[in-house]
């Protein structure tokens, strides 16, 4: 008897593509490539040398990046960036989003990890304007046992912020964070994320590729 197919579970790719391209924030290092050796006679693979800031595309910030004294990447632990997650609409939301913009979405079966999504279509170019979350809302959701919070955005901060205030409610609450993440045609709901930073051990920042699971 020939054996039923599994179906797969849908992936939802949250990550955006990372190229030479790829907006970074003002001062940064974008993505660049270049090729170290190419297939040819005596040479039989592709190496390339890629140089980039740890804060393109979809990536994690580690409390180093936010805290002189704060700790790597690679020395984090991994359980804040995977699990069930709930994604919160707050299109045009903002700035800064604040509880009212997320209100709707929060009961008493919150998960432990909230991805926002506050753009209709993230831009291809570097937005100065982004939403950013409101610190009391960081600090609210901290309250309910929220371990993560994600943003489409390139900061949970105002771009043009010196006191990074939301920044420093995470690292006294001791949040983990994913920005740039690309929520255009994720439902609201929950999900399974999977977003694991590399094992970087003197980074303030990953790149992550993070994918949501149906939940």
């Amino acid at each position: 008897m020939p054996r039923a197919k599994c179906a797969r579970p849908r992936i939802w790719d949250i990550s955006p593509a990372v190229h030479a391209a790829s907006p970074v924030f003002p001062g940064d290092t974008p993505y660049s490539q270049q090729w170290c050796a190419t297939i040819a006679p005596g040479c039989p693979v592709n190496v390339s040398a890629i140089t980039l800031s740890p804060h393109v595309g979809a990536h994690a910030d580690a409390p180093l990046h936010y805290d002189p004294e704060g700790a790597a990447i690679g020395r984090l632990d991994l359980h804040a960036f995977l699990g069930p997650c709930r994604v919160v609409h707050a299109i045009g939301g903002g700035p800064p989003i604040t509880w009212r913009h997320i209100a709707h979405a929060i009961t008493v079966d919150l998960p432990p990890r909230v991805l926002v999504r506050t753009y209709a279509q993230v831009p291809v170019a570097w937005d100065g304007d982004l939403a950013a979350y409101a610190p009391d809302t960081v600090g609210q959701l901290a309250d309910l046992g929220v371990l993560l919070i994600g943003i489409d955005t390139a900061s949970i901060d105002p771009a043009g912020s010196k006191t990074l205030d939301s920044h420093q409610v995470i690292r006294r609450r001791g949040l983990r964070v994913l920005e740039n993440l690309v929520l255009d045609e994720v439902p609201e709901g929950d999900y399974e994320l999977i977003a694991l930073p590399l094992k970087l051990m003197q980074a303030d920042a990953s790149p992550v590729r993070a994918v949501l699971r149906a939940w």
